[in-house]
């Protein structure tokens, strides 16, 4: 076939699907109640971009989220991390994990992400895969140049700090945004570089113990914190070999920002995970789930609640080298009494046909719990 013919038929299938997405999908999710506001939490994007087979289900769940952000009250995205397999990267011949230069992932994530421009703040932490030349060894990254507070007017507005990357430069690796909601009161979110510098967090805990933000509550946003749920337990992440300068792993960011600080009262990160295959398990099953999401609570020095939770499922449907997650995302509604928080896990591929739409929703409980902030 003509590769120009080809290329119009791709094209007019992804606008197609897209319309579908956001005309079908409005009844699927709902609020459980009016008053409520919600976030969005999207996990490791990286197996979406780094095939260009999977890249067309990145825009699916970008187009869905805009064309839902109102019926959503959406007020903010949370990237986990991870938007691309290799930074500075040229070569695909003969590799097995991804068939798309640096380049093309870095452009085709930054186009996804123009669905939610001038619309819906969103966040993104830094992965250890959006720095050195393929998985997060050395420190540079070319984060600055692709997300910017200027490219977003939503995103702008609610930008209140940064502090520079590993290599002095203006990023929002390490930024905080501020939210006035109705029924909680101001909110803060910090997000930060790949396993942040101790630079960093003693910026973070100084921000959030200040007279202007010691008030708010506090999400924390970092790419590497827990683990995946293994044995009944969820381990924080302890240790790690990669070579980026001067890292702070799980249980050091606990130790030095999440338990001394009162205010921080949820955190999200993603990284971990692995196939269901790897432990001899099926495929796609619950098993499956539980090895790529994490839930845990723990109390902080004040002995108030700190709920921590593991979002990545790239790895389902088919492992590494399947669809690169199906399009799951995990939506997390504020209610009205100003405490609780309900999570919820929904597919929008699966939503996007009447064939699929009763698997879209999962609720086992690793994907659709409650977590209750004490005042």
């Amino acid at each position: 076939m003509d590769y120009r013919l080809m290329k119009r038929l791709y094209i007019l299938l992804l606008t197609l699907c897209i319309t579908l997405a956001i005309r079908a999908q409005r009844a699927e999710v709902q609020l459980s109640n009016q008053e409520s506001f919600s976030m969005i939490v999207f996990g490791d994007a990286q197996s979406y971009t780094r095939f260009d087979q999977n890249q067309p289900v990145l825009e699916l769940c970008t187009a869905w989220m805009a064309g839902n952000a109102e019926k959503l009250n959406l007020q903010a995205v949370l990237f986990t991390g991870d938007v691309i397999q290799t930074n500075d990267n040229l070569v695909v011949k003969g590799k097995k994990n991804h068939n798309q230069t640096s380049r093309q992932q870095w452009q085709w994530a930054s186009h996804c992400l123009e669905r939610l421009d001038n619309r819906v703040p969103y966040i993104i932490a830094g992965g250890n895969h959006e720095y050195g030349y393929t998985r997060g060894d050395e420190d540079f990254t070319h984060y600055p140049e692709y997300y910017t507070p200027e490219r977003n007017s939503k995103t702008a507005e609610h930008l209140v700090a940064t502090l520079p990357n590993r290599l002095g430069q203006a990023s929002l690796e390490n930024a905080a945004w501020e939210f006035e909601t109705q029924h909680w009161g101001k909110l803060l979110i910090i997000g930060t570089e790949w396993a942040p510098r101790d630079t960093v967090l003693t910026w973070a805990r100084e921000l959030c113990e200040s007279n202007r933000y010691k008030d708010h509550t506090v999400i924390f946003l970092t790419h590497n914190l827990l683990k995946e749920i293994k044995g009944g337990g969820t381990p924080k992440y302890t240790n790690s070999s990669y070579k980026v300068s001067n890292p702070n792993w799980g249980q050091q960011i606990w130790d030095k920002l999440l338990y001394p600080c009162k205010n921080i009262r949820l955190a999200i990160c993603g990284h971990t995970g692995h196939p269901a295959a790897d432990d001899g398990k099926e495929p796609g099953s619950d098993y499956d789930f539980l090895s790529n999401m994490a839930y845990r609570c723990d109390k902080n020095a004040s002995g108030l609640s700190v709920h921590q939770m593991m979002f990545n499922v790239q790895y389902l449907a088919g492992g590494a080298g399947g669809s690169g997650g199906d399009g799951w995302l995990r939506l997390l509604e504020f209610l009205p009494d100003g405490k609780t928080i309900k999570a919820s896990t929904y597919s929008v591929l699966f939503g996007c046909s009447p064939v699929t739409k009763h698997m879209a929703n999962r609720t086992d409980p690793c994907c659709q719990f409650d977590m209750v902030v004490e005042k």
